[in-house]
């Protein structure tokens, strides 16, 4: 390691190429090699200490005042990428297809970064191929970082279509996904060709944002530019006015394709679910198997969705021989929507029998399975697929997780274990409880009397309630009869939504019971006066069989 470093110090003085890029260096078992243009780097001594020069070298870069002045290279002898082997002695072109292999072997920032620092030192950091891996990894990859791609790509002197495109992608991965149109707004000042990457990413992006008047701006840019008939553009564009829920125009958009192909399809019948047309949704995918165009796992999970949201399970039973038609009933995502159908429509045996004959299973597989179980009333085996599942390490329990665990406890009345497994969640897996989970205990304590508490639960919580927490308890104190708690809740709710007509006619019921008539009285004269009424008339459900009719011709 010393002689490692050594050698890499004495570099300093002779390295070739500028300094264009800074990260933190980790000096001790590290190879560093760079050339300041700006600082006095004749003052190391070879001679001096280990540690005195290492000092040295550290001094110097906190002296480094932009990204031009702080190139440090990491080449750690422990090092997963065999950085040695790059040699400035090589063609261009064999270091170019050298460095490429490379970057299949980065699985982190810190990889890449080592990586990067060499293509800089072997004179690649203008090459837009490669650097372009370098942006892709950073904008697109789950463990990129968008911060560094926006650094590498400031020091690019000529970036193409395809590295702006790429940036204007990873924004949209990110927080502040608006940033992509900064980089839209440059390329027009640059005059950079716009082509249907550019605007299928952009229309994307509006999608996210939820801005219809954006949406349609950039889509009369699309026309504008001639690239509406783009498939990928195409499928965006619906996609994005379906996030709008405006069906219609989604609608019109699909109709007008003159060829749909699967991706088409699905997009549609997505967008017909997220709109909450279930019935259209499901009519659309028996049109799309009429048509010839063979689904994919995309098309099964969007169109069971649709399926347990009407709980039409013969419907969905149709839809699972098109599943086993195609061979596709092995897929983790397909048999996690078959579960969750079964599950809401009644058919919980066959939800397990499903969990059951899985050879590979997910987090969601676990957590579809056990908030099934619970749904249905069957605690005990919800709790012990958790403990199974946790004890064998089968897979790591999520928030969505101990939900399904607290549901289980509350339809089972498992009090004790409530407690117990919402310390859990919070001391052995480090999951900071939600809103929903201390409405999930709260559930608990009120399913079994013990209001008061459920009551001072609330108050400790390190958030805001809202009004469905207050709500379930304050049906709470109407099943056990607390008067006087529930008095004190009406008014918290009142605080968040003061027109929802089944507080007062929950307060209402209780005074009647209590022979509180006059009070009683005043409830229901306050809910005429303020015009509360139930938003929704009652309604009952028909079920329904799909206008198409689809014959299965299975070989």
């Amino acid at each position: 390691m010393t002689v490692n470093f050594l050698n890499g110090l004495k570099s300093l003085v002779t390295a070739p190429a500028p300094c264009s890029y800074h990260y933190q260096c980790v000096a001790k078992f590290a190879l560093a090699s760079l050339r300041f243009s700006k600082h006095n780097l004749t003052t190391l001594i070879q001679n001096e200490s280990l540690d005195s020069m290492e000092e040295r070298v550290m001094s110097l870069f906190n002296q480094c005042e932009s990204m031009k002045h702080s190139l440090v290279s990491l080449r750690f002898s422990f090092s997963k990428l065999n950085l040695s082997t790059l040699s400035q002695n090589e063609s261009f072109d064999s270091r170019e297809e050298r460095v490429m292999s490379l970057f299949n072997q980065c699985e982190s920032m810190k990889h890449l970064e080592q990586l990067h620092s060499h293509v800089i030192q072997t004179g690649l950091d203008q090459n837009l191929f490669v650097m372009g891996k370098i942006i892709v990894f950073c904008a697109v990859s789950e463990i990129g970082s968008m911060d560094y791609a926006l650094s590498v790509f400031g020091e690019i002197e000529n970036p193409d279509g395809f590295l702006w495109n790429t940036m204007i992608r990873g924004f949209g991965r990110t927080r502040q996904p608006e940033k992509a149109f900064e980089f839209y707004k440059k390329m027009q000042v640059k005059r950079e060709v716009l082509d249907n990457f550019t605007y299928s990413f952009l229309v994307k992006v509006c999608g996210q944002l939820g801005s219809v008047l954006l949406g349609k701006q950039i889509h009369c840019n699309v026309m504008k530019h001639g690239v509406e008939e783009h498939v990928f553009v195409r499928n965006t564009l619906v996609h994005m006015y379906g996030m709008f829920k405006d069906i219609k125009t989604a609608t019109h958009l699909f109709e007008e394709m003159p060829s749909s192909y699967v991706v088409a399809w699905n997009t549609i019948i997505d967008c017909n679910v997220y709109c909450g047309r279930y019935k259209e949704a499901i009519e659309l995918f028996f049109r799309m198997w009429q048509s010839g165009v063979r689904p994919d796992d995309g098309t099964f999970v969007v169109t069971l969705s649709a399926c347990a949201a009407l709980g039409e399970l013969d419907i969905g039973r149709r839809v699972h021989s098109c599943i086993d038609h195609t061979g596709l009933g092995n897929v983790v995502s397909v048999c996690n929507s078959l579960i969750d159908m079964y599950a809401k429509s009644g058919v919980v045996e066959a939800a397990y029998e499903i969990f059951n004959k899985m050879k590979v299973r997910n987090i969601v597989s676990w957590n579809t399975i056990i908030q099934a179980l619970a749904m249905h009333g069957h605690g005990d085996e919800a709790l012990e697929l958790f403990s199974k599942m946790a004890e064998e390490k089968l897979a790591t329990p999520d928030d969505v997780t101990f939900l399904g665990v607290l549901s289980a406890c509350s339809h089972g009345g498992m009090v004790k274990e409530g407690r117990r497994y919402f310390d859990v969640m919070r001391r052995d897996y480090n999951i900071r409880p939600t809103i929903k989970h201390y409405g999930s205990m709260v559930d608990i304590l009120g399913r079994a009397g013990l209001v008061e508490e459920a009551y001072q639960l609330i108050k400790s919580m390190p958030m805001e309630c809202n009004s469905i927490v207050w709500r379930t308890l304050l049906a709470a104190c109407r099943v056990h009869g607390n008067l006087e708690l529930a008095e004190r809740v009406r008014r918290h709710v009142s605080e968040l939504e003061p027109d929802h007509s089944s507080d007062y006619v929950l307060l209402a019921n209780m005074y009647a019971s209590s022979g509180q008539w006059n009070k009683m009285a005043r409830v229901r004269k306050s809910m005429h006066i303020r015009g509360v009424q139930k938003p929704k008339p009652g309604n009952s459900y028909i079920g329904f069989q799909p206008s198409h009719e689809v014959r299965f011709r299975l070989n």
